[in-house]
């Protein structure tokens, strides 16, 4: 057996708004070794392509990188619960069954979040000093929010008169983005549970289990950290943080979710009580407001699921690949202000080679003075980056949230080699990926 890979290849498939990446660790020409971190997407380009019918084709190109109807995958990363990473293993059609093509290459080790950890809820660990919340009570707080997020959707989809065509937008696609994704949630546990194969759920400085899979690989996880290292994964705002958590985590904030998405006609109490006319002015503002308030919440619950992002490193071959999920910056300051080897951690990740980029370009999952510029290998575009994005899904350029971001996306084109799949070609033959070989 091969000490070492003699090369990796690394794969970014287009799933338009999402990721998928494949990573090939090449042993010899009849040992390969297939990692496989997300398979998820909430949008595809042009206006006719449809999940069902494309995820299965990505699915089955994955199947033939890992040698066909006998190959395996070596591993599985769902680096946290957004639909546009994991929807792709869901097994029913909405995504055309592409999680059961996913599935039959038997990973033999499934890596998630600790936030994932299907015994969370009653394997609760001491929280950090001081606080209110315990690990048990973080993941119910985000089983209470997707539930939450499912009533605010189905809102958005009923059209109502008082709610703006960009409001209706962004809610619509931030509450179907923060849907549990059954389907996917369950394959991947039953995935962990196969026979043969094993489930991990990761927090900072956890063994991954991929360098017994990997020989001559070090893969080292930088994130999430869990409330027993750090408290700053369940922020959503710099100011007043926990607002909505104390809201609507719990049973109480459960029953009172109709309240949120119907508002008051809910309550009336009596079938056809109208509102009189003296009075119709203040409910359209109310409704209006209500509907600021669903996207503030809907937004708190992005930022906090990204905050529970895997964050891994890859060391091969003297080289390091990242590769952040969608990581934010309070999952990433841990890391890089507050654990105690912090300062072995950033010159760790001054030599990175090739960076995954967090969040499909967004400015708060690169950070640019804790990360970015720490990049040395910008200098002279020795860096390789990759995105995977679709523009115009999320964000806005009026008020300088687009994603990718516009400064950002100039950054990696002028100090960085992009490749980026909004690029790629797509229609009735589209190219399916783009790919960086190491070294």
């Amino acid at each position: 057996m091969a000490k070492q890979p003699t090369k990796v290849e690394i794969r970014s498939y287009q799933v338009g708004f999402g990721d998928c990446f494949l990573l090939s660790f090449i042993y010899s020409n009849s040992d390969k070794r297939h990692v496989l971190i997300d398979f998820g997407t909430t949008g595809l380009p042009g206006k006719t392509a449809q999940p069902s019918k494309h995820m299965p084709v990505v699915a089955n190109d994955i199947k033939r990188e890992c040698g066909g109807p006998n190959g395996r995958l070596t591993a599985v990363v769902a680096t946290h619960r957004h639909k546009d990473h994991i929807s792709g293993f869901g097994t029913d059609s909405q995504t055309g069954n592409s999680g059961s093509i996913i599935k039959s290459l038997q990973p033999k080790l499934v890596l998630q979040p600790w936030t994932e950890d299907p015994d969370a809820k009653r394997d609760a660990k001491q929280a950090t000093k001081g606080s209110n919340r315990s690990r048990k009570g973080f993941v119910a707080g985000l089983a209470s929010m997707h539930d939450v997020a499912q009533q605010i959707a189905s809102l958005a989809a009923t059209n109502p008169s008082w709610m703006s065509a960009s409001l209706r937008k962004e809610l619509s696609f931030l509450g179907s983005e923060n849907i549990a994704n059954k389907s996917a949630v369950e394959n991947l546990i039953a995935m962990g549970k196969a026979k043969g194969a094993a489930a991990r759920y990761l927090h900072f400085g956890a063994s991954s289990g991929l360098e017994k899979l990997l020989p001559g690989v070090k893969v080292t996880v930088l994130g999430p950290p869990d409330l027993t290292q750090s408290e700053k994964i369940r922020k959503m705002r710099k100011k007043d943080p926990d607002q909505f958590w104390h809201l609507l985590a719990g049973s109480t904030a459960l029953r009172a979710r109709s309240s949120l998405t119907s508002g008051l006609k809910a309550h009336s109490g009596k079938k056809g009580v109208s509102i009189p006319v003296e009075a119709r002015w203040f409910r359209d503002r109310l409704d209006r407001l209500r509907g600021q308030g669903l996207l503030e919440i809907v937004r708190s619950l992005d930022d906090q699921m990204n905050n529970t992002s895997l964050i891994l490193l890859f060391e091969v071959l003297g080289k390091k690949l990242l590769f952040p999920g969608d990581a934010q910056i309070e999952n990433w300051s841990y890391a890089l202000e507050d654990a105690k080897n912090v300062k072995k951690i950033r010159a760790l990740l001054a030599d990175v080679d090739l960076y995954k980029v967090g969040h499909h370009g967004s400015l708060n999952a690169t950070p640019r003075k804790l990360l970015w510029e720490g990049f040395r290998k910008r200098k002279g575009k020795k860096l390789k980056t990759m995105l995977s994005t679709l523009p115009g899904k999320h964000g806005k350029t009026t008020s300088d949230t687009e994603v990718p971001r516009r400064t950002l996306l100039k950054a990696l084109k002028e100090e960085s080699q992009l490749k980026n799949t909004d690029d790629l070609p797509f229609g009735k033959k589209p190219t399916l990926f783009n790919r960086f070989e190491i070294p």
